[in-house]
């Protein structure tokens, strides 16, 4: 016999959506199927992978084991909401134009994590960085261009701070 379904309110990248969700069905599940949101990825199932890395109320999430009732009127961010109003994120930006995406799957929950830890590290190092990264899974770069391209966001952010209290 089949759980019943229940309703739920999600906010999503600042969106509220009443979905109906089955007591066992994932995060990743719901954001993917049930709103469309298909930058979450699934990559191993098994939360060791990170592609499916997801903000609720602000921290790093596995969607893949989160439940999605685990998620309800709380704060979700996927990689679709990190970007400004009509464009791209710095991080998003620095991450095309250092060549740091090579097939994309594993980019969205590096961007999530990447953009939580420069939002706890202004400056970080570029151990820091490879440690943060150290719980992402990618099998088509060294990882050398993305921790460049975190490092320049990082840059580009400490100049918009300096730039702002100049002002």
């Amino acid at each position: 016999m089949q759980p019943e379904a229940v309703e739920m309110e999600l906010r999503v990248n600042g969106s509220t959506e009443k979905v109906k969700v089955l007591p066992n069905q994932t995060l990743l599940e719901v954001l993917r199927e049930k709103l469309g949101l298909t930058g979450v990825k699934e990559g191993c199932g098994e939360g060791a992978c990170g592609a499916c890395t997801v903000l609720v109320d602000g921290l790093p999430r596995r969607a893949c084991l989160t439940l999605a009732l685990e998620a309800e009127a709380r704060p979700v961010v996927t990689v679709e909401g990190l970007g400004k109003r009509r464009g791209l994120s710095d991080l998003q930006e620095a991450f095309i134009e250092k060549g740091a995406i090579q097939c994309g799957f594993c980019t969205p929950g590096m961007l999530i994590s990447a953009h939580h830890f420069l939002q706890q590290k202004e400056n970080p190092s570029e151990t820091e960085i490879r440690t943060q990264l150290g719980g992402h899974i990618c099998r088509c770069t060294g990882y050398a261009k993305i921790v460049e391209a975190i490092t320049f966001a990082a840059l580009k952010l400490q100049e918009q701070k300096e730039s702002s209290h100049a002002s």
